[in-house]
């Protein structure tokens, strides 16, 4: 446990500090404060040495402007509590604790994406380490605004950890490219740099920059594209064709194959046009992982009758760049969703 009795505590609902004088079980402890003691739970503490290091000391040449009336105050864009600039960020806050020789040491980071642009955005999160999934998230961040991702035990940055954003516009525009994807690698030498740097500039976090400018939509591949492979294996001799990776999609991590996602005609389509386009949408992507050799590409395919689903397995099962698909309950996208893993 990380407290002591006698220990200097701060109440997190007050900001009023007190001694902790008795430990009532794992849980509660009691505080007195100014002579009055009472129980308090210890998720409802924590020590003031924090807050000290994170507040920003008043500027003593600063002018104290009048008190104004509420209904007096004009309304503006809301702000992020980070001070970061133009962009969506990583943001790292760490919390510190002490050590037995009274040295501060960060126990945790506390992880927050922080969006400073204008517009609303629909993101998807993994915290990978070991090459494993450890924590996955889909939520929505509202335009100059913070969301509160999770908390990362310091020991949990030494296992290669990897942060990987999925980020979507909520309000689509035929300019812009409707999502961005960004892979963030930290090592531990670096992050401890950073540490430093943070607490010599007097700063309470950190931030990693995901996002400075929304990419412009890239040009669709043509639709009378075909596969090489299907017509060698019909006996026609096919020469490569080097500018072809150029007509194929940048590489993705997850594809959604809603229709509605793929074009904005959709109504005026017939089911058979809809399946052509889903299963074209999907191949051009397949190629394109293959071709920048990823590891894994997650496919959204619906529920549904299962019709796309049973399509999109028996592609995969004439590519030998696939080593393995399985279409099980995925903690973001339900049943809905096939995961592929390549060899090459």
């Amino acid at each position: 446990m990380k407290y002591q009795i006698g220990d200097r505590v701060m109440l997190l609902h007050s900001g009023e500090e007190g001694n902790l004088v008795e430990f009532i079980n794992n849980k509660m402890v009691v505080v007195d404060v100014d002579g009055v003691t009472f129980p308090v739970f210890l998720d409802q503490i924590d020590f003031p040495y924090f807050k000290k290091f994170s507040e920003k000391k008043p500027d003593p040449g600063k002018k104290v402007l009048p008190k104004q009336r509420i209904e007096d105050i004009k309304t503006e864009k809301p702000a992020a509590k980070y001070a970061v600039a133009e962009g969506i960020w990583l943001a790292f806050l760490p919390v510190f604790d002490k050590d037995v020789f009274d040295e501060d040491i960060v126990e945790y980071f506390r992880l927050s994406l922080v969006n400073q642009t204008a517009d609303a955005l629909r993101f998807e999160y993994e915290f990978n380490r070991g090459g494993e999934p450890s924590f996955t998230l889909r939520n929505e961040i509202l335009p100059f605004g913070d969301f509160y991702l999770h908390d990362v035990p310091i020991e949990e940055m030494n296992d290669a950890p990897r942060f990987v954003f999925v980020l979507m516009l909520k309000d689509q525009d035929r300019k812009r490219a409707p999502h961005f994807e960004f892979t963030l690698k930290v090592r531990a030498k670096q992050l401890f740099q950073r540490i430093e740097e943070m607490r010599a500039q007097q700063k309470a976090h950190f931030s990693y920059l995901l996002l400075d400018q929304w990419p412009a939509r890239a040009e669709e591949q043509p639709k009378n594209d075909f596969d090489v492979d299907l017509l060698k294996k019909a006996g026609f001799n096919v020469r490569a064709d080097k500018s072809r990776s150029a007509h194929l999609p940048p590489p993705q991590s997850v594809v959604d194959l809603h229709i509605e996602k793929i074009t904005e005609e959709w109504k005026q389509m017939t089911p058979i046009e809809i399946m052509d386009a889903q299963l074209g949408t999907f191949s051009r992507h397949l190629e394109s992982s293959i071709a920048h050799h990823q590891p894994k590409l997650t496919v959204i395919h619906g529920n549904g009758s299962g019709r796309l689903r049973d399509e999109v397995h028996q592609l995969l099962r004439s590519r030998a760049e696939v080593k393995s698909f399985v279409n099980q309950f995925h903690p973001l996208f339900g049943y809905g969703a096939t995961e592929i893993y390549f060899q090459y």
